[in-house]
């Protein structure tokens, strides 16, 4: 199990902390830096930061979402940075939800978000192999664009500039079962939300006949501490934004998750307070038991011990979100 850093997207301004901890995951070996983005910071401006201050670490993001570009523009992105930085680029995707895609992005959020998804992955493939003009016959993607609002003066084009590896990775963060099915099919790998290393069943049917080489790669909080309780606060309130915020009361994709992971009441009393006004009161609501198992938070020793269950499953990268050098360097030193 290889060992990654995951910084997440900006809060209020940049994280001054985030190139030291990038800088120094590369000198201890770890083999993946990644970056986020919501309605703030974007994934690809910081990512192309670090591309410039590291040589070895790849670089990746998770997640990129969909409806902030057209597949064509992500997929530029994704072979400009991979060009600036020798071959690193890991492009992380994910369809978000309908509140983020039509609140901020003002786009209508798919009536299939499988075919969506799946038309995405295949307009960004056809333009990282430059094999032939991009076209897709889609429902949501079509190219050239042959709607009824358009010129009908579209024409199929290819890549001006010739991509530098045409195979280059491609993941998907996808949480329902259908949609992690679909996953193993069509990407190279998978961003998981909220893995625990104890409940992989809760995934087993949509894992089945897994690619060679297919990539699982969830990302965990990390904290060495004594007191385990303060050190799940950031994991609680993490949880508490998600499951009572990020989505409507009747339709919320994390929310959904955490049911299927076992914790169907709780996340109904974190949502129906985090909509009530009462946020402080909903991370509060987050049982310790489901931050806990989602992380690796406590004394050294612990860690030690937790961090075996991870690399018993079918983790290939665990993506730490750690807020301190001194963790990073723990559990790469267990990891070795």
């Amino acid at each position: 199990m290889r060992l990654g850093l995951a910084l997440g997207y900006w809060g209020r301004r940049p994280d001054p902390a985030h190139l030291a901890l990038a800088t120094e995951a590369e000198r201890l070996g770890y083999t993946s830096v990644w970056t986020a983005e919501a309605w703030g910071s974007d994934a690809f401006t910081p990512l192309t930061w670090i591309a410039a201050h590291t040589s070895r670490i790849r670089l990746g993001t998770a997640i990129a979402q969909m409806a902030a570009r057209s597949p064509t523009a992500t997929a530029m992105h994704a072979l400009t940075l991979d060009h600036l930085s020798g071959g690193r680029m890991m492009l992380g995707l994910g369809l978000s939800g309908p509140q983020v895609v039509e609140g901020w992005y003002g786009r209508p959020f798919p009536a299939s978000p499988l075919t969506a998804t799946r038309e995405y992955v295949d307009v960004v493939r056809q333009v990282l192999r430059r094999e032939a003009p991009v076209t897709l016959d889609g429902r949501f993607h079509t190219h050239p664009y042959r709607g009824p609002d358009g010129t009908g003066l579209g024409r199929a084009l290819r890549p001006i500039t010739h991509p530098l590896r045409s195979d280059l990775p491609l993941l998907l963060g996808a949480e329902g079962p259908r949609n992690v099915a679909q996953t193993t099919r069509i990407a190279d790998g998978w961003l998981p939300l909220y893995w625990s290393p104890t409940r992989t069943d809760v995934h087993r049917a949509s894992l089945t006949d897994l690619p060679e080489g297919f990539l699982i790669a969830p990302m965990a909080r990390a904290k060495v501490c004594d007191d385990i309780a303060e050190g799940l606060l950031p994991v609680k309130a993490m949880l508490g934004f998600y499951i009572g915020g990020m989505g409507h009361a009747a339709r919320n994709f994390h929310a959904d998750l955490m049911a299927r992971m076992g914790y169907a009441d709780e996340a109904r009393r974190i949502q129906d307070l985090f909509l009530a006004g009462r946020r402080e009161e909903a991370v509060l609501a987050v049982p310790d038991a489901f931050a806990d198992e989602i992380s690796l938070v406590g004394p050294r020793e612990r860690i030690a011990e937790r961090l075996e269950l991870w690399r018993k499953g079918p983790v290939t990268d665990l993506l730490v979100t750690a807020p301190d050098p001194h963790t990073l360097r723990v559990l790469a030193d267990l990891n070795a």
